[in-house]
């Protein structure tokens, strides 16, 4: 009871912060769902590599979904965009910033256990090759705009605390 008390109150204290490992750092994540009855939804953050070598996401873990996958939004041959996984990864160059971000690369939710709930707060965890996996605290936000920063309620101007959803 008192581990659960301890890891809960480590996750609040974090929500809006960064989490970083071994160069790596992980700012903004928010997650959100098309719907209240979505069985997936997608994940948005930046990740930056301060490391010193090149470095490369290659997986990523939510207890709120049967799967999460790396994927990200290719044109096809006649001009149509499409999802589609990553298996290779993706690379994180040393020094350098890689958003996750609405319309391209980003952690797909599949098979949502439950419905994400605006506000709501779910632990995400990366695998990168060489940083290892590092544990996010992620929020749920549908509402958020693409382009809105963190905590940043639109219409109001007022701080509100965590992320958005796609």
């Amino acid at each position: 009871m008192m581990k659960s008390l301890f890891l809960a109150g480590a996750l609040a204290t974090g929500l809006a912060g960064a989490v970083s490992a071994q160069g790596i750092e992980v700012m903004d994540a928010y997650a959100r769902v098309s719907s209240a009855a979505a069985k997936s939804g997608a994940i948005f953050m930046v990740i930056s590599n301060g490391g010193g070598s090149d470095d490369r996401l290659v997986a990523a873990e939510a207890p709120v979904a049967q799967r999460a996958e790396l994927h990200t939004h290719l044109e096809d041959a006649n001009g149509v965009m499409r999802m589609v996984e990553v298996e290779d990864g993706i690379a994180l160059p040393a020094g350098q910033d890689h958003a996750l971000a609405r319309g391209g690369d980003h952690v797909m939710l599949m098979g949502l256990k439950e419905p994400l709930v605006d506000g709501s707060h779910f632990p995400l965890t990366l695998t990168f090759e060489e940083a290892g996996p590092i544990t996010v605290d992620v929020v749920v936000d549908s509402a958020r705009a693409p382009d809105q920063p963190a905590g940043q309620d639109m219409q109001h101007g007022a701080m509100h605390g965590m992320g958005a959803v796609n």
